[in-house]
């Protein structure tokens, strides 16, 4: 295993990571549509045990995610989590209080009441997706911030990353490319939310309602990330040469990195059309309830992809808006060797750590939830 293959090999497991918490976001769609599916109490605690029954997933990919970017690409995290820390705050403080809003929300004492700790999980299902979509797209977009290595021996103030303003991560917000790619990511995770709960829930009345949700939730994701899509892909990208790590502007980068991977282009158009297949099935198959399967594996391929063309094929996947030379690659931002190597032995474990949890979903989800048994088992 060479030094570049393992830089590869580690893009790839934490865009995978990436992917997966895309799909399981479902539960973040779920959340931002409490109030709209669900029209008495009653309605709202059959939602909200049906995504409670998932959301430890979700945080767990989350956390993971962060870890393993951690690992394997250090200067990232020191200067995307250290120097855009309140972009990622806010982004964490909804999710705790997603966990908060869970496990209290029906407990004695609540002096909020249920309405109140749902109110919170909305906040979470919309600023959560928002917000991540806007963190991954300053991928394509760039960032402001400053890196300077030589930093590491001043033995005053040895910082090698800082941001460039006082927003620390809040001018994302700032660019309307990123804005919209987080909206588009919060109406797929409303899809895919609204796909789970004509799987999982048992209410005729919900499943209706949700299967109306999925058309108007459609047409909105296609209106804001078909014009993303288009941008990314005839953009100036940010290429690096792999001999000297200059950084420099590349025409339709990303567009190249697709043709010239062309196994990703094939695992994009695979990807879409398993998304569109989930969501077609159940519009128009009255009967069918499995869409989340097809729209969840589709968007894991989908995302993959995006990850991919924008760190393989000597691209900067995290560009400076200050100085392209600044820009982090998988080359000049990654663990040691030996960092990499004894992770990627630690790695061969991940098939039985993903074994384990389609055991656990399986047993979680063997019959749809319903009323009586929100009524008669332990219950958010």
């Amino acid at each position: 295993m060479t030094y570049t293959f393992l830089q590869q090999y580690w893009w790839f497991l934490v865009s995978l990571l990436g992917a997966l918490l895309v799909m399981l976001m479902f539960v973040q769609g779920i959340n931002s549509m409490i109030f709209h599916l669900g029209k008495t109490a009653g309605e709202r605690r059959l939602l909200i045990n049906s995504s409670g029954r998932k959301w430890e997933f979700t945080f767990t990919t989350l956390v993971t995610f962060g870890g393993a970017f951690f690992a394997s690409f250090p200067l990232f995290y020191s200067t995307s989590f250290g120097g855009a820390y309140w972009l990622w705050m806010i982004i964490l403080f909804t999710f705790v209080l997603q966990a908060v809003s869970y496990e209290f929300q029906n407990k004695l004492g609540n002096i909020l009441g249920p309405r109140g700790f749902q109110i919170f999980l909305t906040v979470n299902g919309i600023l959560g997706p928002v917000l991540l979509g806007g963190a991954v797209a300053t991928f394509f977009n760039g960032s402001n911030f400053i890196v300077e290595k030589a930093n590491i021996t001043n033995s005053m103030q040895p910082v090698i990353s800082a941001w460039a303003n006082g927003s620390h991560g809040l001018d994302a917000l700032l660019d309307i490319w990123n804005v919209l790619f987080g909206i588009a990511v919060l109406f797929l995770v409303r899809i895919l939310g609204g796909l789970y709960i004509i799987n999982n829930v048992k209410d005729d009345i919900l499943e209706s309602r949700a299967s109306v949700q999925l058309v108007g939730n459609t047409i909105v994701f296609l209106l804001f990330f078909l014009p993303c899509l288009v941008h990314i892909l005839i953009k100036d990208g940010y290429a690096y040469d792999p001999v000297s790590g200059v950084v420099s502007m590349e025409e339709y980068k990303y567009f190249h990195n697709l043709t010239d991977m062309w196994y990703l282009l094939v695992l994009l158009l695979i990807g879409v059309v398993l998304l569109l297949y989930g969501i077609g099935k159940t519009v128009w198959g009255k009967t069918y309830t499995k869409g989340i399967w097809p729209a969840g594996i589709g968007t894991v391929m989908v995302v993959l992809v995006l990850f991919l063309i924008a760190g393989w094929n000597n691209t900067a996947y995290y560009p400076s808006n200050v100085d392209i030379q600044y820009s982090l690659t998988i080359a000049n931002s990654c663990s040691s060797l030996f960092t990499l190597r004894t992770m990627a032995i630690v790695s061969l474990l991940i098939p039985f750590v993903l074994a384990y949890i389609v055991y656990a979903w399986r047993a979680i989800d063997s019959k749809k939830i319903d009323k009586e048994e929100i009524a008669e088992g332990e219950a958010y």
